[in-house]
């Protein structure tokens, strides 16, 4: 368990995820069987800190994407920034296989998948200072007011993901529920520690692909909304 260095207070752990059931098919079982070994990592709060160095067999500016789903988007970022390796983390198995999938498909040896809670990889596993980027594109807004307690992009998480960032590190995040962008814009503005790039809402980035959500959104007339902060 990593223990170095300062690590915000933050009240007890809330998960940010609902676990989801969804079969997988043989394709991305294979995948996960075959390429997990070496380029899977299970996050396991009491094991030793998390050593990017040894996953990716090189040094090199790490980004973090928590939630990343099917994983299209996180590969494609990857396949375009061949400089810094990406680790995709999520709870979803099928979403995990078909990130190795892909990465393998695509020859992009600076892709990696992590299995568990994103939170606890933060908390537990990484260094301060550790990470160049982290990106946090749709995730769950958990609507309901008794729920937002789970979001993601809240005081204490935001706490955490700032101080695993390098000085100057970007963190990134995307929705398309404009209740929960406004709660964002107003909880990174809060964070001391941390700088907006633009007044308010960043301009779409050219290099962010379009990810289903985001397909869905948009056919449903919904206006997307993207943030970009750097750690001072």
């Amino acid at each position: 368990m990593f223990t170095e260095g300062p690590t915000p207070q933050a009240a007890p752990h809330i998960r940010t995820f609902h676990p989801r059931r969804g079969r997988i098919g043989a394709a991305r079982a294979d995948a996960l069987a075959r390429l997990w070994p070496q380029r899977g990592y299970d996050v396991v709060s009491d094991a030793p800190g998390f050593d990017a160095a040894a996953l990716f067999g090189r040094p090199a500016p790490l980004v973090l994407e928590i939630g990343c789903g099917m994983g299209e988007a996180t590969a494609a970022m990857a396949a375009a920034d061949p400089e810094r390796d990406y680790l995709g983390v999520d709870v979803h198995t099928p979403g995990l296989g078909n990130l190795l999938l892909l990465a393998e498909e695509g020859g992009l040896a600076n892709l990696r998948a992590a299995r568990g809670d994103a939170v606890e990889l933060l908390r537990d596993l990484m260094k301060p200072g550790s990470l160049d980027a982290v990106h946090v594109f749709f995730p769950d807004p958990w609507p309901k007011a008794k729920h937002h307690k789970r979001r993601i992009i809240r005081p204490d998480v935001v706490a955490l993901i700032r101080e695993r960032l390098r000085p100057g590190g970007t963190l990134r995040c995307a929705t398309d529920w404009a209740p929960y962008a406004e709660q964002m814009l107003e909880t990174l503005h809060a964070d001391p520690g941390l700088t907006s790039v633009h007044d308010a809402y960043a301009p779409r980035p050219a290099d962010r692909p379009v990810t289903k959500f985001e397909r869905r959104a948009l056919a449903a007339g919904r206006r997307i909304f993207d943030l970009e902060f750097t750690r001072a």
